[in-house]
């Protein structure tokens, strides 16, 4: 695991669960354009909103989450934003800041942590690279592979660079917050965001 602005873990889970996961995911009817801001260009997703008492819940409609939040998550946290996110050629995450809890509590601040596993990277991805960033100094470029998982701190800015290559990039990414006793009330205990119709 490495220092610095990002922690990272290689080959953090088993090859299978990568598969399972990404077949779980890239079929679940939630699974479709996404439902992120418009930094997220030519993504898709879905996202789950919970708090620590929800865990059960998520656990219980998401089965294929268990092993990733019973490693990423960290115990001082108790609200998340758990998202999968899936990018192609022509797809980019402009630079910000985590506060998708935003939505329900409008002055929330950033996250403590944000975790990301990388389930499936195309061999020959070009671009695509993670890059972390304290205002307009970059701090790091982490370049995704199958079973990477990335921490860092909630507050830095962060982007996905282009992908100029064919293929699927997906990833697991989930923003960690503590929150206070009034913020965590305007939180629901759990909650789906998706663009999907019925699911």
């Amino acid at each position: 695991m490495s220092s610095g602005p990002s922690r990272e873990t290689p080959d953090a889970f088993p090859p299978a669960y990568l598969d399972d996961l990404k077949l779980q995911v890239r079929k679940h009817p939630c699974f479709t354009v996404n439902n992120l801001n418009r930094d997220f260009v030519n993504t898709r997703g879905f996202s789950v909103v919970f708090r620590r008492e929800g865990l059960p819940q998520v656990l219980a409609a998401f089965p294929f989450f268990g092993p990733y939040l019973a490693t990423a998550l960290r115990s001082d946290c108790n609200a998340f934003y758990l998202n999968p996110l899936e990018l192609e050629g022509g797809s980019r995450v402009d630079p910000h800041v985590d506060r998708s809890l935003r939505g329900y509590c409008k002055d929330v601040s950033t996250p403590l942590a944000v975790s990301v596993l990388y389930i499936d990277v195309p061999p020959a991805m070009q671009g695509g690279q993670l890059v972390l960033a304290r205002g307009k100094r970059t701090l790091a470029k982490v370049q995704p592979r199958a079973g990477l998982l990335v921490q860092f701190d909630g507050d830095l800015v962060h982007s996905v660079d282009r992908v100029d290559s064919a293929g699927k990039r997906l990833s697991l990414v989930c923003e960690q917050y503590l929150l206070d006793e009034r913020e965590l009330a305007e939180v629901p205990e759990y909650a789906i965001e998706t663009r999907a119709k019925t699911y």
